[in-house]
């Protein structure tokens, strides 16, 4: 069996029903109501007794049965059916097909009896009952169920039924009738009046039985020993049950006698057994060995089960024994089960949530046991364990320094995952699978708390190092690792996981370790494929405070890599807490790694716009130099020239470097674009002007220079820069042939820079033998521009003469205003009196000396701001 869910206790046996009843009497029926147990005999005998359940010091419940009285029917005929109305004291009792009402008290018959009843049920869920003393109960008769309410005295008819067949057995709920007709059971709505068909009943050696379950829900006996549930709107939501008794390991098929359900269980009466099966997974739980039953009840939360001579008591075994009894036999499943459908009666909502949660961390641990490790995850994430009890059961992974002791009484009788599954190293292997895939669960990085993340995290790191070295780094540099560092580092050093061990010292602010370990790994005196390589480790010196450390391991990289060694000092953080490196000393440093210079140099004079004279210089010469050795390596042309652009951009962009110095070096090397640029940067532009048209015959060039040279300056010094460019083209001195060629330019550069030119000196440098059509374009630019200024100067001067007017109006109205100015006057400023007649006086009368009026259109006592218009401050 599954679990023991009930114990059969002996409440009234036969010697002491020998005592209370005639010789050859027996019991004929039960019903139960509160402490009270009421028997119906054969002979109609209807006795009463008071029932006591003791709980015992060694745990176990005893019942105890006193009679109280007992009256007889009238009839003497067998009592078949009782039925308590406790709110109005009265007994329904039946026998010789008719109802007679009851009371509790006196066991007198009330009023008059209902006849020609076969059977009769109460409806546990009524309606349309406004009388809170009333019952509602459904009777059969010979072809037709009638509804009745009934209060303290009488029988009210409701309604009535048809029905083909007679009536077996009764099911009351709601406004809903289950039958079990002579051939087939049926659901009647008595309010609609619809009539639902379920299945046939078989008419040979059958018992059919209704038995309400739970609110809209019916059990029935059917043929092949099956127990069917169905609901009111005659569909079925769970599977049937098998009425098998298993017992001493056999099974065999029985007839089912009665039948009565205590949440979760369904409890019958099959020949010489009680069976209890679970509604859950339809399952038998248990069986008990019970000779000649006749009835069984639950009657308002008591079972009851009688045979002809003898009633026990059917007492719950305690929820939680059960469960525990459950997880005892690794029956995890029905354990969880039966927590998540149990009703917690007798506990309070908060009670029974940390009893359930305990129940279901035991669960976890027992799935963990049979190797259900997803099962396990699973439920150690919903009931929320401690997580250090997970962790207690691999060896080692706790940290040395924890004080955690597990919990008592225990959730588990593992003493660890060696003893559990000693020689399965693949169930081990997977067990910490579980373990590391429940610990990443549980460390969620965006939880504003994790519950012992000392300890989480040092088996997480212990557990990475074992098995995944990338994720181990990961999980160290994503930061707020709180493990033992220790024991850690021991651990880690131990399984070889070196670039861990300089992360955790890094960590935990210990520099100078994690360096070296790091460096250690760079020069491969150490190994671990997760060091992420020289680029890191030079990441790495320069986000380092300790200049001391850089210094130290900087030369090493640069070796190395020069590239990555040059990133130590052009990434390093920009921030008050780090202490700049000397420039002086990093150039120094640099002097032997060349590639790792120019990128520095590049770094301080392009990007951190350092203002140094020196630096620019050297950048320019270094720029120089690599070109001309690029030149003698025979460099392609496409990289000499993407090099020689970057030159370029430099020494148009930089105003620092020491131009003459590069003009002497750059000397004889080819390099005209260059070398007109620096004349340009002398402002000898008539040489840079010679070089870019008579060598490099660039006009495109030349024009662009004089737009770079001009670009900010006055209108007259633009002028005459572009005049200069003009002067080149058309410099007389040139021969014929060179002359004829440079003509175009020099009209292409009129032509479109008219504005630029002054025309009477244009029209003495061009050549005499030109057309008007090809130096028309430049006339009429030239006309527009002149007229344009013209204009411009008429406005101006318009302008000018409008505010004279103003102004003069202005003085007109200050000199109209008389203004006394007395002995005993003094400055509203320096509080003096005024010596040589000169004062300011402000639109809001205040009057100050002239050295004190600060601003005019402010005043210096108020702080007014005073609007143009409002001005007529004056001096005089």
């Amino acid at each position: 069996m599954s679990v023991k869910a009930f114990e059969c206790l002996p409440v009234l046996e036969t010697s002491q029903l020998l005592a209370d009843l005639r010789p050859q009497t027996k019991i004929e029926s039960i019903e139960s109501s509160g402490s009270e147990l009421y028997l119906g005999t054969y002979d109609g005998l209807m006795l009463v007794y008071n029932i006591e359940q003791k709980h015992n010091p060694d745990g176990r419940t005893s019942c105890s049965a006193r009679k109280e009285r007992e009256r007889y029917l009238s009839t003497r005929k067998p009592i078949k059916c009782m039925k308590a109305a406790s709110a109005s004291e009265r007994l329904l009792v039946m026998s010789n097909n008719c109802i007679y009402l009851v009371s509790m008290s006196s066991l007198e018959p009330i009023g008059t009896p209902l006849s020609g009843v076969s059977t009769i049920c109460a409806n546990e869920n009524p309606t349309e009952i406004d009388d809170p003393f009333s019952i509602q109960i459904c009777v059969a008769t010979k072809k037709k169920i009638e509804v009745y309410t009934v209060n303290e005295s009488k029988f009210a008819l409701v309604t009535d039924v048809a029905t083909s067949e007679p009536v077996c057995s009764l099911g009351f709920d709601g406004y809903f009738i289950c039958v079990a007709l002579m051939t087939k059971y049926k659901i009647f709505n008595y309010k609609t009046k619809i009539v639902q068909e379920l299945f046939e009943i078989p008419t040979v050696n059958f018992v059919p039985i209704v038995r309400r379950i739970q609110q809209g829900e019916f059990l029935l006996t059917a043929s092949e020993g099956l127990g069917m549930f169905v609901t009111t709107e005659g569909s079925s939501n769970r599977a049937p049950i098998q009425w098998m008794v298993h017992s001493n390991h056999e099974s065999a098929p029985s007839g089912v006698i009665s039948t009565a359900f205590f949440h979760p269980y369904v409890l019958a009466l099959c020949g010489n057994f009680i069976v209890v099966h679970s509604i859950l997974d339809q399952q038998q739980k248990q069986s008990e060995h019970f000779v000649g039953g006749i009835a069984l009840g639950n009657f308002d939360g008591r079972l009851y089960a009688c045979s002809s001579n003898a009633v026990f008591c059917l007492y719950p075994v305690a929820f939680e024994k059960q469960v525990q009894a459950l997880l005892a036999d690794k029956k995890v499943d029905e354990a969880l089960d039966l927590v998540h459908n149990t009703n917690y009666s007798g506990y309070t909502s908060e009670q029974f949530g940390k009893l359930s949660q305990r129940f279901k961390q035991q669960a976890a641990f027992a799935y963990f046991a049979t190797k259900e490790f997803q099962r396990a995850q699973e439920m150690f994430i919903e009931s929320a364990v401690d997580v250090r009890e997970v962790i207690s059961l691999f060896p080692n992974l706790m940290p040395e320094a924890s004080t955690f002791v597990r919990s008592i009484p225990p959730l588990h009788e593992i003493a660890d995952v060696d003893q559990l599954y000693q020689k399965d190293e693949d169930a081990k292997q997977q067990a910490r699978l579980c373990m590391r895939q429940l610990l990443e669960q549980l460390r969620d990085p965006t939880a504003s708390h994790i519950n012992h993340q000392f300890e989480l995290d040092t088996a997480l790191v212990k557990l990475y190092a074992e098995s995944n070295k990338d994720s181990l780094a990961a999980f160290i540099l994503a930061g707020d690792v709180q493990c033992d560092i220790k024991d850690c580092l021991q651990w880690l050093e131990r399984l070889e996981c070196f670039n861990a061990v300089a992360l955790l010292h890094k960590q935990s602010k210990n520099s100078e370790l994690a360096l070296e370990f790091w460096a250690r790994l760079a020069r491969e005196e150490l190994h671990d494929d997760s060091f992420q390589g020289l680029q890191f480790f030079a990441e790495c010196l320069a986000s380092t405070k300790d200049l001391d450390l850089i210094w130290k391991h900087a030369a090493f990289v640069l070796q190395m890599d020069e590239e990555a060694g040059a990133k130590i000092f052009t990434c390093r953080i920009k921030d008050q807490s780090y202490i700049p490196l000397d420039v002086d000393e990093v150039v120094e440093l640099l002097q032997k790694f060349p590639k790792a210079l120019v990128q520095y140099l590049e770094y301080l004079v392009l990007e951190e716009k350092n203002q140094d004279e020196k630096f620019h210089s050297r950048l320019a010469v270094i720029y120089l130099e690599s070109l001309l050795q690029m030149q003698k390596n025979g460099s392609s042309l496409e990289e000499i020239y993407r090099y020689r652009k970057k030159f370029q951009r430099f020494l148009q962009e930089s105003n620092l470097y020491r131009v003459q110095t590069v003009l002497s070096k750059i000397k004889g090397m080819g390099l005209d674009q260059e070398t007109a640029t620096l004349y340009g940067k002398l402002g000898d532009h008539d040489k840079a002007l010679t070089i870019l048209v008579h060598r490099l015959k660039d006009y495109s060039a030349a024009e662009e220079y004089c737009e770079a040279n001009t670009r900010g300056k006055s209108k007259s010094s633009s002028a005459d820069l572009f005049h200069s460019l003009l002067n080149c083209y058309l410099d007389p001195s040139l021969d014929q042939e060179r002359k004829e060629e440079l003509v175009q330019p020099a009209l292409d550069l009129i032509n479109r820079k008219a504005k630029m030119f002054n025309v009477p000196k244009v029209l003495e440098l061009l050549p005499k033998d030109l057309t008007v059509s090809e130096v028309e374009s430049f006339l009429c630019g030239a006309l527009r521009s002149s007229m344009h200024q013209f204009r411009m100067k008429k406005v101006e001067s318009s302008l000018a003469k409008g505010e004279t007017i103003q102004k003069r109006h202005s003085l007109f109205k200050l000199q109209k205003e008389t203004i006394f100015l007395q002995d005993c006057n003094y400055c509203y400023v320096c509080k003096k009196p005024f010596q040589d007649g000169s004062f300011a006086r402000y639109p809001n009368n205040v009057i100050t000396h002239v050295t004190c009026a600060k601003q005019n259109d402010v005043c210096p006592v108020t702080g007014r701001i005073f609007r143009s218009s409002e001005m007529s401050s004056s001096t005089s």
